[in-house]
């Protein structure tokens, strides 16, 4: 297979670094933009997020991006915030976000566990995830979170701390990853070939 274009949306929000050098890792170089031409006509695109999700849709708006994600036809990927930004809302500074995915984002409900949820953990995937392919039941990944996507049928996998939520979630051609895959050691870097290796037939709904 060919090499596809693979673009990571600069939201000045996320430490695009740690993505960048997880694709180039695996022979991918990877366009960091905000230029929507190129967005559209990237064969890949990965919305990446740290901080918060108010603070990430006001630069997605004023980057006039919102439209340009939302229609979007191409595999597209968004990782720990990116993927809470494709839901309808988000309990984080009570924030509209962009809609594609319809579920919440809350904040997560752990008991006495602390907060954020940070470190390693297992995911539990639905047997037609095909970011899963490959991997075996109950892998593990690195998470860094306080606030989660509600369990809902867009979910294709989940994970449990104090409550179980969303650890990936898909609509169609959108896939989001609650973990952070390119810190997620050889289980991350297969998620993240799987992506690159996504067929027609893996996007459809």
């Amino acid at each position: 297979m060919s090499k596809p274009s693979l673009v990571i949306v600069d939201t000045a929000c996320a430490n695009i670094s740690s993505v960048r050098f997880a694709f180039e890792r695996l022979g991918v170089s990877p366009l960091v933009t905000a230029d929507a031409a190129l967005i559209n006509s990237a064969d890949r695109v990965i919305l990446p997020g740290v901080g918060t999700a108010a603070a990430a849709m006001r630069n997605l708006q004023r980057l006039e991006l919102v439209d340009t994600l939302r229609q979007l036809q191409q595999p597209v990927l968004g990782i720990c915030l990116g993927m809470q930004l494709l839901t309808t809302a988000s309990a984080e500074g009570n924030v509209d976000c962009l809609g594609i995915i319809p579920t919440r984002t809350e904040r997560l409900q752990a008991a006495d566990l602390p907060l954020p949820h940070m470190g390693w953990n297992t995911v539990d995937g639905r047997a037609d995830n095909p970011l899963l392919a490959g991997l075996p039941d109950a892998s593990y990944f690195y998470f860094v979170h306080s606030f989660a996507v509600a369990v809902s049928a867009h979910t294709i996998a989940s994970c449990h701390y104090g409550q179980t939520f969303a650890a990936m979630v898909r609509s169609g051609n959108f896939f989001g990853a609650q973990f952070h895959p390119e810190r997620s050691g050889a289980a991350g870097a297969t998620i993240l070939k799987n992506f690159l290796e996504l067929t027609d037939a893996d996007t459809r709904t």
